[in-house]
């Protein structure tokens, strides 16, 4: 029988898996990082409004530009994230996902390289390898924050095209101060010049401020964000970055004629319209982001600070380390995510309902190991 390894695949492809997390059909969900309040019915029904409209010219192609939704998201940024851009700052794709391989495909390639401080978003790497850029695995300290001076160490070594930061980090939860990002962001400047990219897809729920500001004065500094997490629309796939109006251009060079889809284009704007509402639900997913880690650590678990709608915990490193948790928190009826990270497991917060059941898994699981 034929396999991927049997076709004349990429060297670098071959004997790899996609990215993806398991989906089980458990009573509680805690594993991907959605947002687990449904829209509200006012934002459905003005989705279904929009799409209407937008199907009435389905016959025709989208604005290949989304001039309009690009200077919604710009609007969005400036009164959200604390400094004003406009839509010459702004691009939008389909998911965070396609904003960073636009940006790869313009910035890396073959020949090119780029670094991300690991652990952290394992597509970056994905990406990195799926539009021929070399990937350099940069150092982290215990406590999962950047090791600057490593950090800046092998960037002036290895001399990088583009350089990752991804705040708050994903598994890790772990915000980035601006003052790191300059750090890295001096070194790269001083190795090539190279670009880079904070990647705040978790952004809407740090305790800290967006990092935004930071691409004043700074062209090759780039600010992805994505509205799959706080905008609760991880089914829309819409992402965006904020830059210099010549980042902008350049991604323009690689895009997909016609990439975002009008349907696309008409439910963003629709969720936008919608904002207050959604930050509403994210101010209580914050809380209960703070209320895992605060029970968490009263029953005896390490937990990573967080500024993400996740918390990273343990350590495990009984028999079976965080992989035998996990598996009995899934016979309890709750999924987490094993990322690899040893001895720990994330958790995404969930409805308050969600996460009391949770917590429940967690303490008969601490009591069955301590027995």
């Amino acid at each position: 029988m034929t396999g991927i390894d049997d076709l004349p695949i990429r060297d670098e492809l071959r004997g790899k898996s996609p990215y993806g997390a398991p989906q089980l059909d458990v009573p509680v969900r805690l594993n991907t990082n959605e947002n687990p309040h449904p829209l509200p019915e006012a934002l459905v029904a003005r989705i279904a409004e929009r799409v209407t409209e937008a199907a009435r010219n389905l016959n025709r192609y989208p604005d290949r530009d989304a001039v309009e939704l690009r200077g919604e998201l710009a609007r969005y940024l400036t009164r959200t994230a604390g400094h004003e851009v406009t839509a010459e700052n702004v691009w939008a794709a389909n998911g965070s996902n396609e904003v960073l391989q636009q940006l790869l495909q313009a910035f890396g390639g073959p020949g090119r390289t780029a670094i991300g401080f690991e652990p952290s978003y394992s597509m970056h790497a994905l990406i990195a390898r799926g539009t021929g850029t070399g990937w350099i695995s940069g150092p982290r300290n215990d406590d999962f924050t950047i090791d600057v001076e490593a950090a800046k160490a092998v960037i002036a070594e290895r001399r990088p095209h583009v350089v990752f930061v991804c705040s708050p980090n994903n598994p890790t939860g772990t915000a980035v101060d601006a003052d790191t990002v300059l750090a890295l962001y001096a070194a790269a400047q001083a190795a090539r010049p190279a670009m880079v990219i904070v990647d705040e897809a978790y952004g809407e729920f740090s305790h800290r401020p967006s990092l935004l500001p930071l691409i004043d004065g700074r062209p090759n500094l780039v600010v992805s964000r994505t509205m799959s997490k706080a905008f609760g629309a991880a089914g829309l796939r819409l992402g965006y970055l904020a830059a210099h109006p010549a980042v902008v251009d350049a991604v323009q060079l690689v895009r997909l004629p016609y990439h975002l889809s009008a349907v696309t284009q008409a439910t963003a704007l629709a969720a936008l319209e919608h904002t207050d509402t959604l930050l509403g639900y994210v101010r209580q997913l914050k809380e209960e982001r703070d209320r895992l880690v605060t029970e968490l650590r009263a029953m005896g678990c390490e937990v990573t600070e967080s500024d993400a709608n996740f918390v990273q915990f343990g350590n495990f490193d009984g028999p079976g380390g965080a992989h035998a948790v996990w598996q009995a928190l899934l016979e309890r009826g709750v999924l987490v995510r094993d990322n690899g990270v040893p001895g720990r497991l994330r958790v995404t917060a969930g409805t308050p309902a969600e996460n009391d059941a949770f917590l429940d898994a967690v303490r008969a699981v601490l009591k069955e190991n301590n027995r």
